[in-house]
Formats: structure tokens, sequence, C-alpha cells
């Protein structure tokens, strides 16, 4: 512990917010969310860490009901479609409620924003951490919105190419997420996919390694 640290009641409250979070489907129809709620989520989304600074984010709020029924096409054609991909568990997976573009109280579009080639620090070999920084910018809005009693979703059910047009994109500009954001029934105390018996977590253990890949941790064996 050093002199920089939370207090423990702090410190509860992070990893309670952390545990808590879910990948959400189901949402209060007709529900708002208020418009400081709604900036603090995303100031702290924009408060994320990025390589050289570069903020590679844009978030494109959804306001326009014929705008979002039209976002809630691409999602359902790409249901389908990954359905057909799936093979032996196609119907398995169309039993699956996978998102809630039509019920939540906000959508959002993400994107890694254009010109991206400008920005060399931290990805001339690795030019993938602008997705990454946007990554920890959605997570960021994740948690922030579960604090505030807000459920979010992060869709990926979608046409890359197709979106973008759909919301006049520049060339090199790239959707990353759909986020679905409000109120919601209750927040689960597992995972939805947990829950529909799609997939199961697997604990940090198999995860971590010492020294090399697959090589058992010992100092650090989580509890």
């Amino acid at each position: 512990m050093t002199g920089h640290a939370f207090s423990p009641q702090e410190r509860a409250a992070v990893y309670r917010v952390i545990s808590e979070r879910r990948d959400m489907r189901r949402f209060v129809p007709g529900s708002i969310v208020p418009d400081d709620v709604l900036s603090r989520v995303l100031r702290s989304a924009h408060a994320a860490p990025s390589v050289g600074l570069m903020q590679p984010w844009r978030f494109i709020r959804i306001t326009d009901d014929t705008l979002r029924r039209r976002i809630h096409a691409l999602v359902d054609e790409e249901r389908l479609l990954t359905a057909e991909a799936l093979g032996p568990r196609a119907q398995e997976f169309l039993r699956l409620k996978v998102e809630g573009v039509l019920d939540c109280a906000e959508l959002f579009v993400v994107a890694l924003c254009d010109g991206r080639d400008a920005y060399v620090f931290g990805r001339r070999t690795l030019p993938q951490m602008d997705l990454a920084s946007v990554s920890c910018a959605i997570q960021n809005l994740w948690l922030s919105a579960r604090s505030e009693g807000l459920g979010m979703g992060w869709v990926s059910l979608f046409d890359p190419q197709r979106l973008a047009a759909l919301l006049s994109m520049p060339p090199d500009a790239e959707p990353v997420a759909i986020l679905c954001l409000g109120p919601v029934p209750e927040f689960p105390d597992r995972p939805a996919l947990e829950l529909d018996g799609w997939a199961f977590a697997r604990p940090l253990t198999d995860f971590v390694s010492e020294n090399g890949w697959g090589v058992p941790a010992t100092a650090t064996q989580p509890e």
C-alpha cells in the first residue's frame, strides 16, 4: 500500500463496479437518461488513456428514430448471417437476446477517427493501439454507467462499411461499436451468456503465466 492509494471504501466501490458490470440486452422501454448523467458518463469515456494522446474515439449520439430503426435493421441482418455461420448452433443463437437497439434510452455509435495514419507515436509497430484506446474509452463509459445505475450493451453485429455509410463517416473512419445505454429492469449476478448457457467464463488462473507463455504463475496466484 502506498500513500497514493484510495481509502478502503473508495477502493471497494471501484472493485464493485467492475465486478457488477454486465453486457446488457434488456432495457426499460420509454425511459430516459438525464442530461447531467449522460454528460458525466461521456466525460468519463473521454478521460480514457490513449496512445500518443491521440484520442481516436468519436461518439455519435443517435436521436433520430428513423435512423435508429435503420441501424437496428443492419444489426438484425447480421444476426441472421451470424446464425448461419454458426452452423449447428444457429437455432440456439437465434433464441438469444443479443441487442436492445430499439428499447434503450440512448443509442451511440463509437468509431475510430479519420486521419489515424498521422499518429505514429506508439503505433509504428502496433497500429491497432488506436482500437485499444477506443476500447478503454468504451470500458470507462461502461463502468461509469453502472455506477449511475444504468445498463450498457456493446453490439458488434453489423457490417462496418454499411454502418459507416449510413452515418456519413469519412472514408478512413471506422465504426467499432453500437452502444445501448439506459435504465434496465435488473443487473444479473452473472453474464447473460452464462445464464443462457451459451458460454461460461474461465478462472483467472487460466490466463496468468510467469516469465513465458503458459508457464504457471507462482507468486501471485489469485484468491
